[in-house]
Formats: C-alpha cells, sequence, structure tokens
C-alpha cells in the first residue's frame, strides 16, 4: 500500500483517479464531437487541439507566481469545480440543438486555463504532503494512476461516445472533475503560506524563468519535453482524423485502441524504478523517448484490417516511454527546485513543454489540409525521432543520478 496507508495522500489519489478517468475519456469525446456531430476539417481540427493548449503559451507563466502565493489544494478545488461547469455547456448545448465549433473553441480554452492553474498547483502540492524523499514513490503511484485510466478510460468511453453520442458521453467528465474536488476537499494537511516580501508580480514570474533558464539540466528537459509535444500534438489528432473519417472506424473500436497507451503505461509505471536502478536516470530519460519514437512511422500503413494493431503496437510503444520518462524527470525537477519556486518552476516549465502544442495543433491542422493525412504523420514521425537529442547531448546522458537542490545550493 506505501503511501496510500496516509489518509491525505489517499484523498490526492483518489482526486488523481477521478480526475484521470474524466480527462482520457475527454482526450477522445471532444475531437469526436468535432469530427463526428460538427463534421470538422483537418484545419477546425487542429484549431481545436491548439485552443485546449493555447493557454500555457498566455497565462502559463503568470500562474506560477500565483499559485506560489496561494494555497495549492485551494487552487485545485477551484480549477475543477471551473472545469465541470465549462464542460457541462457542451452537452447541454448539444441537447438544445445549438452546439457550434465556436462553442468547442470557447470551452477548450476555458478548460486549458483552469488546467494550467491546477497542473502548477498539483505538482507543487506533492512534495509538501509527502516529503522530498517520497516523491519517486509518490510520482509513480500517481502515474499508474494515469496509465490505468488510460487503460480503460477510452476504450469505456469509446462505447459510452457510441452508444450516448459523444456531446452526452462528457457527462462523465463532469462528474470526474466534481468529484475530484470533493476528495482534495477531505485532505487534512494544512499548507503554510511561505512568509517571504510580497513583490510585483512581474518579478516573481522572471525569478521562475531565470531558475529554469539558469538551471544546465532543467533548460535541456524542457527542450527535450517540447519538441516531443510539438510533433505529439501533429500526430495525435491526425490519427483520430485518420481511423473515424478515412477508414470509418466505430468510436468503440477507436477507444480501445487507444487504451493500448494505458497498458504500456501500466507496464512503464511497473518497470520504471528497476529501469532507473540498471541504466541510471540520466540514460533512462533519453532512452525513453528514443525507443519508442521510430515506432510513429508506421501510423501511415494504418488501414481497416489487421493493420490496425499497428496502431496498437504504436500506443504500446509509447505509453510505456512517456510514464517512464515523465516520472523521472518530474521527481528530479521536484526534488531539484527550493520550494518557495516550486509554482513558478511547474508553470514555466509548462508554459515550455506544453506552449509547443498549439503551434503542433496548428501546424497538423495546415499541413493535413495541404498534403493530407498521412502524410502529415510521417512528418510527426521525423520529428519525435530528434527530441530525444536535448538530452543525450547533455551531460544527463551519461549521469546515474541527477543533482538535488541541496547539491545546487
Amino acid at each position: 500500500m506505501g503511501l496510500l496507508r496516509e489518509h491525505d495522500f489517499r484523498g490526492l489519489f483518489l482526486a488523481d483517479s477521478a480526475s484521470q478517468v474524466g480527462t482520457q475519456l475527454l482526450f477522445l469525446a471532444l475531437p469526436l464531437v468535432a469530427v463526428t456531430a460538427l463534421h470538422a476539417s483537418p484545419f477546425e481540427l487542429g484549431l481545436l487541439t491548439a485552443c485546449e493548449t493555447l493557454a500555457f503559451v498566455v497565462i502559463g507563466l503568470p500562474a506560477g507566481a500565483i499559485v506560489d502565493r496561494r494555497r495549492k489544494r485551494s487552487v485545485m478545488v477551484v480549477s475543477d469545480w471551473a472545469r465541470a461547469l465549462a464542460l457541462a455547456s457542451v452537452p447541454l448545448a448539444w441537447w438544445a440543438g445549438v452546439l457550434t465549433i465556436y462553442q468547442l473553441y470557447a470551452v477548450a480554452l476555458v478548460l486549458g486555463v483552469f488546467t494550467v492553474f491546477f497542473d502548477a498547483a498539483y505538482q507543487s502540492y506533492l512534495p509538501h504532503l509527502v516529503g522530498r524523499e517520497r516523491l519517486v514513490e509518490g510520482n509513480s503511484t500517481l502515474e499508474v494512476v494515469r496509465t490505468v485510466a488510460q487503460l480503460g478510460g477510452p476504450s469505456v468511453g469509446g462505447y459510452l461516445i457510441q452508444f450516448l453520442t459523444a456531446p452526452f458521453a462528457l457527462v462523465v467528465t463532469v462528474f470526474g472533475y466534481a468529484w475530484s474536488a470533493l476528495c482534495l476537499g477531505t485532505i487534512r494537511k494544512r499548507e503554510t503560506r511561505q512568509e517571504r516580501p510580497r513583490t510585483h508580480l512581474g518579478k516573481e514570474i522572471a525569478e521562475g524563468v531565470r531558475f529554469v533558464f539558469g538551471h544546465r539540466l532543467l533548460r535541456r528537459i524542457a527542450g527535450c519535453t517540447g519538441t516531443a509535444n510539438l510533433f505529439g500534438a501533429i500526430v495525435h489528432p491526425m490519427i483520430l482524423l485518420l481511423l473515424a473519417r478515412e477508414l470509418a472506424v466505430s468510436a468503440g473500436t477507436i477507444g480501445l485502441l487507444m487504451s493500448a497507451a494505458g497498458l504500456g503505461g501500466f507496464a512503464g509505471a511497473l518497470l520504471n524504478a528497476r529501469v532507473a536502478r540498471w541504466l541510471g536516470q540520466g540514460p533512462t530519460m533519453w532512452l525513453a523517448i528514443v525507443v519508442p519514437a521510430p515506432l510513429t512511422f508506421l501510423l501511415p500503413w494504418v488501414a481497416a484490417d489487421w493493420r490496425l494493431g499497428l496502431v496498437v503496437v504504436y500506443e504500446f510503444c509509447n505509453g510505456a516511454g512517456v510514464v517512464i520518462y515523465n516520472v523521472t524527470q518530474l521527481s528530479f525537477r521536484q526534488a531539484a527546485t527550493p520550494e518557495a519556486l516550486l509554482g513558478r518552476m511547474n508553470a514555466t516549465m509548462r508554459f515550455l513543454v506544453w506552449g509547443t502544442m498549439p503551434l503542433g495543433g496548428l501546424l497538423g491542422g495546415v499541413l493535413g489540409e495541404m498534403i493530407g493525412v498521412r502524410a502529415t504523420l510521417v512528418v510527426g514521425a521525423v520529428g519525435a525521432c530528434v527530441a530525444f537529442l536535448w538530452v543525450f547531448t547533455s551531460p544527463m546522458r551519461t549521469m546515474r543520478e541527477l543533482p538535488l537542490v541541496e547539491e545546487r545550493q
């Protein structure tokens, strides 16, 4: 049971479980609302992907400074309720017959704004709850939640979409966010405000940016993750468009195919600690990126026969690599950052690594219109194969142990 024996961590665990299941359904349902209910074009689908992550560019940096000024649990609770209310408008508008692609853009923007605040608070809250010495255990446990949600969420969600239609299936996500807020409210341990002089917001933002860019390893991790996310944002909507429109695959089958990422992620979560001990933390990071990347070249060959299995191979291996990479780099980031800077460090990193996703979504949409879906997948595959170079050409290439905040100070 480990950390799950502790009441407060269990509250965070249950909140994360509900939120992750809802998010996995949202990950599949919102694009399918656009494709199947509103007959969106490749460009409109790419623009929707951009709207989902645009907030990380626009407010990502201020959000970190604001989170560092406030109690992080309260920020997460408010963000959960706001996302639930925004998302509830989609099935209501569909039921009333007034849903448009522009409303989906607006909802995606609102979801993105409060996800920025939630993520900055969430990643900064864990060290307070479990202590720095148990970060790897805490992150690994929560990563198992995400991967199990990936395993069951898309397949269950696909059939919910198939039988309820995509707009009404989003109600499950609404309840997931609401349940997450209620579980967070059960946590007993209260945060103490950081006793530091209140300065201008711009100065606090600049302090977080300087810390990340001044850290020789954090800026390399940001480059690696940002590059991978850029090309991932090109690939993902094109996979859905290829399956749902060109190959006419049912929503239930699409969900089943996508759930392979959860199975791979679950395997990655179980193997992560052993792999890191065997290879070292630095080599684990770049190998987790470089090994599954070439499998992206399988996607342009997918067809409505046995070659649907190529999607399963890609999703499984990519899911495993993402989990191993994320647990390793996130645990290092949290351990390498002073507590007073955690919110701003996480927000700056999110700004850098998620800020590439709106560009990727737009670029994928434009390329999909110009050269076609399959050719766009080839472009995404080429980019995925170079992301690891940021870490590979740094000192982390051979580091068995990454330095902690005490060593940096």
